[in-house]
């Protein structure tokens, strides 16, 4: 069965993955762009002038094996997005994703085709039914989750999550919308690695142990 990954997924030393409040000028809120300045610097992000090394290393594995995508309502637009017809999303008219991706909201909307070949999907269901939808869509690629916080914590509390990569980038934001509420004993089901850059992030890993059923007898 394919797995469910999130890849570059940054956080502050206190655990926040954005800032507040969110509005379409500032999509991370008062974090601005410093939790994403590491990525910025890398190959993967900048071919021209970017680097490469640990950054890089990690940042690429972003789009490898990827069939699908799946985001919450915050990563798609700002707080009200519903209400705007005309709202695409952030990335203009070719996305990134060039997958099917499905957005969670209360307020679905008919399905957005975009160039580049990404569509995106709004789904008001549950993250194992969202799952199970763009497992299908992906055609025995993985599937990536693509945040934010809320959305990722639901996925990991429900158990769904096979490879969680997480930065933790050297700054303190004090407020906003915290990944690990709720998820204590995370690393009982995990084996995790980190892993620290020269650019003052850590990366963090974490792979989904096989459970006893799964592994060869």
């Amino acid at each position: 069965m394919s797995r469910l990954r999130v890849h570059n997924f940054s956080i502050s030393l206190d655990g926040f993955g954005a800032g507040e409040p969110q509005s379409a000028e500032l999509p991370m809120g008062h974090a601005g762009e410093r939790l994403h300045q590491w990525m910025f610097a890398t190959s993967f992000w900048d071919r021209d002038g970017g680097e490469r090394g640990v950054d890089d290393a990690f940042a690429t594995q972003h789009g490898l094996g990827i069939g699908a995508e799946i985001m919450g309502a915050g990563k798609f637009g700002p707080p009200g997005w519903q209400d705007d017809p005309d709202w695409t999303g952030w990335w203009g008219p070719e996305p990134p994703f060039h997958t099917p991706t499905y957005v969670l909201t209360h307020r679905p909307r008919e399905p957005l085709e975009m160039a580049g070949g990404t569509t995106f999907h709004f789904l008001s269901t549950s993250p194992e039914r969202a799952l199970a939808i763009a497992r299908e869509a992906a055609g025995g690629l993985d599937v990536r989750l693509g945040g934010g916080a809320r959305t990722i914590r639901d996925f990991v509390a429900a158990g769904l999550v096979d490879h969680l990569h997480v930065v933790q980038v050297p700054i303190v934001l004090g407020r906003g919308t915290r990944l690990w509420d709720g998820l204590d004993g995370l690393e009982d089901d995990f084996d995790v690695e980190a892993v620290s850059s020269p650019s003052g992030v850590t990366h963090l890993t974490f792979t989904r142990r096989a459970a006893a059923a799964d592994l060869p007898g």
